[in-house]
């Protein structure tokens, strides 16, 4: 692992260096025409567009554009040449809350550059089309209860070379559910982030985005707070980088729809599960505050964050940037659901269960079951996430809410909304109001 770590440390400055820039050559700017982008029902929105390269506007350029509902076939399509490389679309309106998107693209030099822009429509208006299950809570519930019978059997290792003169860092083992009974029960793996000096901490529980990785110290443990953050798949997340990136690309492939026509074998029911069994090591911590904990994560990191807390009470607060899984089954009402858009273009006959099976993980139910306080923050501009299906889990909360909307931003959080949401957690852990 040290040899590992060495490498590391060599590979991220290079990896700097040759990183690319998200910002292009070629800017093409879209926004509807209200600051705020949202409008009211069957109100028109319009999309101002801008092609620029060097921060100024290309005289002439010539552009296309599709304008609909995210997610959904274009309802108009168009060209126009952009005299002094600015211009005006004429959109449209919605009779029902939801999002209009205007996508455009322009050739330039052999190149093809394109940006889009989004109105939203009464977004508070939305609600989710997937069903609850009659039995959606006892369902969960006896999954806790299958849990909660098996020993936790925490294994930890510190990591020496993750340490600070503040922090240590352990890798952290932790028996969970298993889906095949068989084959005896599966782990749970996290890197555990403990304030060195002694006392009682809160903790933070921190909950992944999609896709295969390792993970390292975290640095709000030298702002006092113990950090346990989650892999979700059952193998030690202190690996090999390439072991992950191989792992992604074969065994761990699609595992979002893995057994998605078996209720007590899709894949996230160990993950929600290990969720809990995160929260179970935390409160076995001597550091560990026994009260003030909050849950955080963006995108699938997201959904979990709601997921979580939705079935585990003793989650205080929770942080959650643009959530997944959220009312996954729109795309079958003829609109924009939630990654990972296995219900987008499929043919249910030839997965008759998974229309069955996908409300029990929906985030849009376990959002009906919080009773704690959210910070909540996202994008009119996400094409991962649509914003219609996270609307439609934020309306479906009861519970002290407060949503944080930057509309410009798609699948991507500026440095501001991170600080924000940092002072509203260690505020709440903290204890002021």
């Amino acid at each position: 692992m040290i040899r590992t770590f060495c490498l590391l440390l060599f590979w991220i400055p290079a990896t700097l260096l040759l990183a690319q820039p998200n910002k292009k050559l070629v800017e093409v700017i879209v926004s509807p025409d209200r600051l705020d982008w949202t409008y009211k029902l069957e109100q028109r929105a319009d999309f101002k567009v801008k092609v620029l390269k060097n921060g100024q506007p290309i005289p002439g350029i010539s552009v296309t554009y599709e304008l609909g509902p995210e997610q959904m076939p274009p309802t108009k399509e168009g060209s126009m040449t952009l005299k002094d490389g600015e211009g005006t679309i004429e959109g449209g309106s919605m009779p029902t809350g939801g999002f209009l998107r205007c996508t455009v693209r322009a050739e330039w030099e052999g190149r093809t550059y394109s940006g889009w822009g989004t109105a939203g429509f009464a977004p508070e208006t939305i609600r989710p089309v997937v069903e609850m299950p009659d039995d959606f809570v006892e369902f969960w519930e006896e999954g806790k209860k299958q849990l909660a019978a098996i020993p936790m059997d925490a294994q930890l290792t510190l990591m020496p070379e993750y340490c600070t003169p503040k922090v240590d860092v352990y890798h952290v083992s932790l028996q969970n559910v298993t889906l095949v009974p068989w084959r005896g029960n599966s782990r749970f793996y996290a890197m555990l982030s403990v304030p060195k000096a002694p006392g009682k901490y809160p903790a933070i529980l921190g909950v992944p985005g999609a896709g295969v990785r390792p993970y390292y110290r975290d640095d709000r443990a030298e702002e006092g707070f113990i950090v346990l953050k989650v892999g979700i798949h059952g193998i030690p997340v202190n690996l090999d980088p390439d072991v992950y990136t191989q792992l992604g690309r074969a065994a761990l492939a699609g595992y979002q729809i893995n057994k998605l026509d078996d209720l007590d074998q899709y894949y996230y029911k160990r993950v929600y599960l290990g969720c809990v069994r995160a929260i179970d090591f935390i409160f076995s911590m001597p550091e560990f505050d026994g009260e003030n904990l909050a849950v955080t994560g963006g995108s699938q990191g997201g959904a979990l964050s709601i997921v979580t807390a939705g079935l585990d009470k003793r989650v205080k607060y929770l942080a959650a940037f643009y959530p997944a899984l959220c009312d996954v089954t729109g795309y079958l009402e003829g609109r924009a659901g939630g990654w990972p858009h296995m219900f987008k273009n499929v043919d249910l006959a030839e997965h008759p269960n998974w229309k069955k099976v996908a409300p029990y993980y929906d985030v849009v139910n376990f959002a009906k079951q919080l009773t704690v306080p959210g910070w909540y923050s996202w994008g009119y501009n996400d094409n991962v996430c649509p914003p219609t299906s996270m609307y439609a889990a934020y309306n479906s909360i009861q519970s002290p809410k407060e949503l944080h909307v930057f509309a410009e931003t798609a699948h991507w959080a500026f440095p501001e909304q991170h600080q924000d949401a940092n002072a509203w957690l260690y505020g709440k852990l903290r204890g002021k109001k």
